[in-house]
């Protein structure tokens, strides 16, 4: 029986306060189990790679000339890190402004209202939903409903993966995808000749996951 090794326990500053975290643990989960807010659209926790597709989790590192993900970042004895600067927040508000120009700000018949992370994260980052820094671009068709047992609501999602990561941790591989390129990209789904191939009856972990109820079941 082999014996368990015990992780190795550094020290680092987080906004000045004094953390102890496991050696090469994720940056933003140090952060979240330390009650430190950094915002973040696409992390998953059980994901080795983090895609850092939604570019929220910025932050300042100390040696390092720009800030960074904290989602790609792991942690080490010493360093130092800054979450609250003005160079972190004009990022933030940046990339949140654009995930607006892409979405269909429609709270009030929305089904993810009052439990929405956008509007979380417009309170955190004090940005009004209707933002006017950039031109809107919304799809059409707005709703894809041809899943034989989902309906996506294309302006709704924020690409953020999270459903495509899940499925794919539960099932093996992922039932969904992205199709298309660019600003025209759009969550989508890859095609079963047989229905019963689809693990979506007994399964709703992707709906469960998106911060946006972008993906509903069929009624």
């Amino acid at each position: 029986m082999q014996n368990k090794i015990d992780p190795i326990m550094i020290k680092l500053l987080i906004d000045h306060k004094k953390i102890e975290a496991e050696e090469g643990k994720s940056l933003l989960l140090v952060c979240r189990e330390n009650d430190i807010t950094v915002p973040s659209l696409c992390w998953l926790e059980a994901l080795a790679d983090p895609p850092a597709s939604c570019r929220m989790c910025y932050v300042e590192v100390t040696g390092h000339p720009k800030p960074v993900t904290a989602c790609t970042v792991r942690v080490s004895d010493g360093m130092e890190v800054h979450t609250d600067t003005p160079a972190v927040r004009r990022l933030q508000r940046t990339a949140f402004q654009l995930l607006l120009s892409v979405h269909d700000v429609s709270c009030k018949t929305c089904p993810a209202n009052r439990k929405c992370e956008l509007q979380n994260l417009a309170r955190f980052l004090k940005v009004g939903l209707k933002q006017k820094r950039f031109d809107q671009h919304l799809k059409d068709p707005a709703l894809d409903s041809t899943h034989p047992f989902l309906d996506l609501h294309i302006n709704h999602c924020i690409l953020c993966g999270k459903c495509i990561q899940v499925c794919g941790l539960k099932h093996g591989r992922p039932f969904l995808t992205f199709a298309k390129r660019g600003v025209n990209t759009v969550i989508s789904y890859y095609e079963e000749p047989d229905i019963s191939a689809y693990p979506c009856a007994d399964c709703d972990a992707c709906i469960a996951v998106c911060p946006v109820s972008a993906i509903t079941l069929k009624a």
